[in-house]
């Protein structure tokens, strides 16, 4: 925050404000650690994605302000793909290197990758029903385009059908089964926190998070373009990366610790919230705030990407098993995309 208000270069400030999420995340993780013992690990996850993608929530919330929908649509599909292939493949790789494998609750997994299904099918009918009229998708480069009421008035529809579909599945996964989805790991793994104490570490550190974060996305601009980087990769991959740190630490952490239950929660119930919860908020905020509403119409790189990124983490988590392999694949197809994101 010093070098950014003393003006100081765009890479110191995006270098130091990187380094500045670390301790945060990490005690994201202690607290979260500490409620999942307690809570099991579907709260304890909950509250993580939740606190962990505030700052993506907020960032998304001045890019609506200035206009920037594109930017704001690729760091929300960045974000879901982020979440199945980066996290999820870190967490499998490190958790499984030394081990034949990990086991998670793969009850839990199938439900949170079926509401992703669910998102991926709502997120591609606003961009199908834009083909059919003839108007085409938009171009990765774009940064202001206006699609006109009728889609707009059918992203907030999907967004409304989301949104609900979010708030049932809270309510199955922590109230009508939530021993499914809490297995206790027991008090053994405990550090000795109380439960309002962590809370209010999550708290502390999701705010913290939050303000390095904003200096960061503030210098990523000026820092990325001195390299030659394009919006549309800043959005999908850098914001995403970025906004999620918090996720990305705590998970590979917990799954370090044999807690794969906890792990999983974290990368693909990120990935739902963001989906459900995240997208449906930024285009009922859209009507508020900005030039225009928000229209769920994205461009063929990021439906390609988020449909088959569904459908991989479908596949991997159907038999509640992972290896460090599977991890290193889930990479691997992270890399590919970002490849082609680079390219685009």
């Amino acid at each position: 925050m010093a070098l950014d208000l003393a003006g100081a270069s765009a890479g110191l400030v995006f270098a130091s404000s990187a380094l500045g999420i670390v301790p945060t995340a990490a005690l994201m993780g202690r607290a979260t650690e500490e409620l999942a013992a307690r809570s099991g690990p579907g709260v304890g996850g909950l509250l993580n994605v939740t606190f962990g993608n505030a700052p993506e929530l907020i960032i998304a919330f001045f890019a609506l302000g200035q206009g920037l929908h594109e930017v704001v649509k690729a760091s929300i599909i960045g974000s879901i793909i982020g979440n199945i292939l980066l996290v999820l493949g870190a967490a499998m790789l490190v958790g499984g290197v030394g081990r034949e494998k990990q086991v998670f609750s793969r009850t839990s997994a199938s439900v949170q990758t079926s509401m992703l299904l669910l998102a991926a099918a709502a997120l591609l009918m606003p961009a199908i029903f834009e083909l059919v009229e003839g108007k085409g998708l938009p171009h990765p480069g774009a940064e202001l385009v206006d699609y006109g009421g009728t889609v707009e008035h059918l992203s907030l529809a999907v967004a409304i059908v989301l949104a609900a579909t979010y708030v049932a599945g809270l309510f199955f996964s922590l109230k009508t089964h939530r021993d499914i989805f809490n297995p206790e790991y027991g008090s053994e793994d405990a550090w000795g926190w109380s439960t309002r104490t962590s809370v209010i570490a999550l708290a502390v550190a999701g705010v913290l998070v939050g303000v390095m974060s904003e200096v960061l996305v503030s210098s990523i601009s000026e820092a990325s373009h001195a390299i030659g980087l394009s919006e549309f990769f800043i959005g999908v991959v850098v914001v995403a990366i970025v906004g999620n740190a918090a996720e990305h630490w705590v998970a590979v952490l917990v799954a370090r610790k044999d807690k794969m239950d906890l792990a999983v929660n974290i990368a693909i119930g990120s990935s739902a919230q963001v989906a459900l919860f995240v997208a449906p908020i930024l285009v009922f905020a859209s009507f508020f705030i900005g030039p225009h509403p928000l229209a769920l119409v994205f461009n063929g790189f990021e439906l390609g990407a988020v449909l088959l990124a569904v459908l991989i983490a479908n596949y991997v988590t159907q038999d509640g098993e992972s290896t460090w392999f599977e991890g290193l694949q889930l990479l691997a197809v992270y890399v590919v995309f970002g490849l082609a994101f680079y390219y685009a």
